[in-house]
């Protein structure tokens, strides 16, 4: 019997193809703006920056630190809290609650601080009524917290990302054996005890993670804080490029906004690396929930239902009546023309958005070689870029083609062209794409990954080649995830409000500019419409992804 030597096969870092170059080119063209971000700290600016750096700077990161701590650990005790509640107990309306504490994802943090303001506000009906019950005549008369102020802005950014946490730690807590958490009980450990010694250690990684995406939210965040009158990073870019003119100057300020997400990333890598926790058992038996009756139970009622009212039904309903109770300043002609825009733009970038995800996660399953990756990975980085970095950073290059396209022309043709691409909704949509393609990609992938690739080998002895495979074969099976990508981008393109705020044509206005507009006007009844509008088509994704939340435990 002969032996054959082992050998090693080196795989190749690139394998070319037009799908190697198809992949390599949408990295390219995806990267260039965070580049352009990132290279303009070696631009020549000192003068601006010694003022920024004197004056508003330290304000910009102290409250960037204070809202990152404060939202951190609202959402963690809330989301954490919440997802253990409804996994691992059983009480009234639990299975409600399951489903139901994912719906204030569908509202954007803005439109709340908007809602609230004027529901909390002097002449709103809270103080009214309490000025009425107790016969206060004046402010002087009796105390009450000012919501425009950090602590508000912290309130709302809380009631809107809990989510991210509850869901990934729901999931982790469903995914563990509920033998170790039987072994913590049995060697005499109480509910709570094996809550904090086992359950949340074992839960960390995704804890982490979804506190890592509640924070990246966080420093993206631009309506809220600006209504608030809050300076951070984001407010301070919108500042220095429109109001004082200075590009190099907020492109700077981009890039330490970037040093931040950076910094929240290594940390996010750096936890999961620093310690592993494996569960003992191959398998993992449905275990029985620990009943809360009495006190108890009412106290895990209104743990789960409090942020659901708050972060949800109570915005909604005063939303509603607003609009029905206004009809004629509400739904006006200028609410279905925003509506149509805000349509426009979010169909086309879900699909552009799709289509491009689908080619990289082809690309990626055809080439798995170490170059395909890592284009794939630099891709897919934008989502974690807050919506103003990436405004800057397209602008700064599409302005500098524009005026190179414009200097060529004179210097050939003697015709001016001008901004040819700046201000155009082209420009825009590839501000989305370049925002949120990671959302549509991890869906495709995770879809296309499911598919076995010996339905790849068998297309391939039929006599389809790799295109005709993917069209064919692959794309009917992923019917499911290519719809749940088209749902998130859409919705997430809906609720854009720093990119479309400087980057959208003149006299183009979208549902989310709009609600903006005249929020920031005290026009909050001409508001309403266009706010539950963007709260109600985002409600559809969450939706679907509650349903299936409540069906993991089958």
């Amino acid at each position: 019997m002969s032996t054959v030597p082992f050998r090693f096969v080196k795989r190749p870092l690139l394998r070319v193809n037009y799908w190697t170059i198809a992949v390599g080119a949408i990295a390219l063209l995806i990267a260039t703006p965070i580049l352009c971000v990132l290279s303009s700290i070696f631009a020549d600016s000192r003068e601006i920056w010694q003022h920024l750096a004197t004056t508003v700077l330290p304000g910009y990161i102290t409250n960037s630190l204070l809202l990152m701590v404060g939202v951190g650990i609202g959402v963690f005790v809330i989301g954490t809290g919440t997802a253990w509640l409804v996994t691992m107990c059983s009480f009234w309306g639990s299975s409600v609650f399951e489903w139901a504490l994912l719906l204030p994802l569908a509202a954007p943090a803005y439109l709340l601080a908007y809602v609230y303001t004027d529901f909390l506000d002097y002449f709103g009906p809270v103080q009214t009524g309490l000025r009425n019950l107790f016969g206060w005549e004046s402010i002087q008369d009796y105390w009450f917290p000012d919501i425009r102020s950090l602590w508000g802005a912290i309130a709302m950014l809380v009631l809107v990302l809990y989510p991210y946490v509850y869901l990934l730690a729901r999931v982790a807590f469903l995914e563990q054996c509920t033998c170790t958490i039987e072994a913590s009980r049995s060697l005499g450990c109480s509910p709570w005890r094996s809550f904090f010694k086992v359950a949340i250690p074992l839960a960390r990684p995704s804890i982490i993670a979804g506190l890592a995406l509640a924070l990246m939210e966080t420093l993206n965040d631009f309506g809220t804080v600006q209504f608030f009158g809050i300076t951070t990073f984001t407010t301070g870019i919108y500042r220095t490029w429109l109001g004082m003119g200075e590009r190099v100057a907020a492109a700077q300020l981009a890039a330490i906004l970037m040093l931040f997400i950076l910094v929240l990333i290594v940390l996010e890598r750096l936890s999961r690396s620093q310690a592993r926790y494996y569960q003992t058992m191959s398998f993992n038996k449905p275990g029985q929930s620990y009943p809360l009756t009495g006190i108890r139970g009412v106290l895990a009622q209104f743990a789960c239902g409090l942020p659901v009212v708050l972060g949800f039904l109570l915005p909604i309903g005063i939303l509603c009546v607003m609009t029905l109770a206004n009809t004629e300043q509400t739904l006006d002609p200028k609410f279905l023309t925003f509506g149509g825009n805000s349509l426009i733009l979010a169909g086309v970038t879900a699909a552009l958005g799709v289509a491009i995800a689908l080619i990289m996660a082809y690309g990626q399953r055809l080439n798995q070689t170490l170059g395909m990756r890592l284009a794939v990975r630099t891709a897919a980085m934008g989502y974690a870029i807050p919506g103003s970095v990436i405004a800057v950073g397209v602008l700064i290059p599409i302005g500098q083609l524009d005026n190179a396209i414009d200097r060529f022309m004179r210097a050939n043709f003697n015709i001016s062209t001008g901004l040819l691409l700046s201000g155009t909704i082209a420009v825009l949509i590839f501000a989305y794409l370049v925002r949120f393609l990671a959302v549509s990609f991890n869906t495709v992938e995770s879809s296309l990954g499911k598919i076995e690739p010996n339905l790849d080998d068998a297309s391939r002895s039929l006599g389809y080649n790799a295109t005709d495979t993917l069209f064919k074969v692959h794309a009917p099976l992923m019917g499911s995830g290519l719809l749940t990508a088209v749902m998130l981008v859409f919705v997430d393109v809906m609720k854009e409000l720093p990119a479309t705020l400087v980057i959208r044509p003149f006299n183009f206005d979208t549902l989310a500019v709009q609600v903006y507009q005249y929020a920031s006007d005290e026009r909050l009844i001409e508001a309403s419409a266009p706010a539950l509008a963007i709260i109600l088509v985002g409600t559809i994704p969450v939706l679907f992804l509650s349903s299936r939340i409540a069906r993991s435990r089958l």
